[in-house]
């Protein structure tokens, strides 16, 4: 229903609006410098073979140009020739650690953690970082040593820490 009322709308009054663009004064060529223009009409009067030429239609060439044909196709690029040509290897995967089970997480890839055992990992290094180490939980959690090393650089977990009640006298509300 849609693209009727488009066609409908995209051919409303066409021949009018044809007729009105075709008959609009097309823009002349930008005048020639006074100095150029003795130069042009001395070339012009010594090759008056060469402007016939340009106005001819050649009969030859045309014909020539009727039975070209192209037929192309979009060259494959050479990654898809490797990706093609190579099997893919089987990743290796790994069970997750921790009691986080109930996630419908069945495996993970190695060299790759879950949101749940970064933030353990995280929280277990910031609470016992004599015991884990970052070589203990790259061997862990089979990961790379200077991402292991990148990430407990770059990322903390939060803190909550809640005062005690005798605290909250030392604020006084007016």
């Amino acid at each position: 229903m849609g693209a009727a009322v488009v066609r409908a709308i995209r051919n409303f009054n066409l021949e009018n609006r044809a007729a009105r663009e075709i008959s609009k004064v097309k823009p002349s060529p930008a005048p020639r410098h006074p100095s150029t223009k003795s130069l042009l009409l001395e070339q012009m009067s010594g090759q008056a073979d060469i402007k016939g030429e340009i106005g001819r239609k050649d009969d030859k060439l045309l014909s020539l140009l009727r039975d070209v044909y192209v037929n192309s196709r979009d060259p494959v690029s050479s990654a898809q020739d490797k990706d093609a040509g190579t099997p893919q290897e089987p990743k290796e995967f790994r069970l997750p650690k921790g009691n986080h089970f109930d996630i419908n997480i069945e495996n993970i890839p190695k060299g790759k953690v879950s949101i749940v055992e970064a933030l353990t990992l995280l929280n277990n290094h910031k609470l016992y970082p004599d015991k884990w180490t970052a070589e203990k939980i790259a061997e862990e959690y089979h990961l790379e040593q200077k991402d292991v090393n990148s990430v407990l650089k770059y990322f903390v977990t939060f803190e909550v820490k809640i005062f005690p009640p005798e605290d909250k006298k030392a604020i006084q509300s007016k």
